[in-house]
């Protein structure tokens, strides 16, 4: 008979999944933020151009298998939630190998009256912990996303040529890199920053890169002090990014017009076509309090903590024997 009902995780990695949820549930219960749960199938759906999603119906309505809690938190926080967290099920199509499976477990919190250096501090207080805990953490950097991208290429990602761009990479073995990037500096800065800083990120440390350029917004809002920026933070242990947040965006106009531009490139990608969350947008109006989130990809910190190379070594059950 076929061995391939088992699960694909040890016990003690079940066990050290256990220990570190009681961990982050406990470290929240002691900040007072809130659990809550929000619905995993909605009639809506992010709008990110790079990202592909599950979809089903019922009836005539199309639902949405959630790749983010976060349009659903954010009206929560504009009800009056106060500081909310959550561990869920999120799902992206198509995203399947070493650090990635289709079904995946999220950690997202919001804190309200938080800019992005008070998130970081956050995010260093929760993670630190745990990485000691497994004997992991050597310290903790926080570096500006300029400074890392332009001492590992030598190129300003605050400017954008296409032939610099296109040089670089061809001097670095990259000679696709203009097929897969086009003229689309997002692309550019993405396909570098992955194969140029994110390898060279010091091992054992926690890294912080953070006010990101402002063609990479997500849903940051605009640094006060540079337009060119955008308040964001990405958390990477060992080079493996674990997470993505931001100082939040609270401006539903300027949130409609970034769903728009979205839209069309989507439409550019030939993917598949979405309509703007309008209960989101509602919420918006309504007034978001000031407040910074961050979502961290709890398979993959296990995976670090665990000492393992593929993500199915921390899932019960992956996609291949699900």
């Amino acid at each position: 008979m076929s061995d391939d009902w088992r699960p694909s995780c040890s016990l003690e990695a079940l066990q050290l999944r256990a220990a570190v949820l009681h961990d982050i549930r406990a470290y929240f219960y002691v900040q007072n933020v809130l659990e809550v749960e929000t619905p995993i199938l909605c009639r809506s759906i992010g709008t990110d151009p790079y990202l592909d999603f599950f979809a089903t119906s019922m009836g005539d309505t199309a639902l949405y298998l959630q790749t983010s809690p976060e349009f659903s938190m954010k009206r929560l926080l504009a009800a009056g939630s106060g500081a909310i967290y959550q561990i869920t099920k999120s799902f992206r199509q198509g995203e399947s190998g070493r650090y990635h499976n289709p079904e995946f477990t999220m950690l997202e919190w919001y804190r309200v009256g938080f800019n992005l250096a008070d998130l970081m501090d956050d995010v260093e207080r929760l993670l630190v912990p745990l990485l000691r805990k497994s004997n992991f953490l050597e310290s903790v950097q926080r570096l500006s996303y300029v400074d890392v991208f332009t001492q590992y290429t030598g190129l300003n990602p605050l400017e954008f040529s296409v032939l610099e761009y296109q040089q670089v990479a061809e001097n670095l073995g990259f000679v696709d890199a203009s097929t897969l990037c086009g003229n689309d500096h997002a692309l550019w800065l993405d396909f570098l920053f992955s194969q140029c800083v994110q390898k060279k990120i010091a091992k054992n440390h926690l890294c912080l890169i953070y006010n990101y350029p402002a063609c990479l917004p997500s849903l940051a809002r605009l640094n006060k002090d540079n337009c060119l920026l955008v308040e964001r933070v990405e958390v990477f242990i060992d080079g493996v990014e674990i997470g993505n947040g931001y100082f939040e965006l609270t401006d539903a106009v300027e949130q409609e017009a970034r769903f728009e531009q979205e839209i069309l490139q989507r439409e550019r990608n030939k993917a598949l076509a979405v309509e703007k969350d309008t209960r989101f947008l509602a919420a918006l109006k309504s007034g978001l309090a000031d407040c910074s989130g961050i979502a961290i990809g709890v398979d993959r910190l296990l995976m670090i903590l665990g000492k393992k190379e593929k993500i199915d070594e921390v899932l019960t059950f992956p996609i291949v024997n699900a």
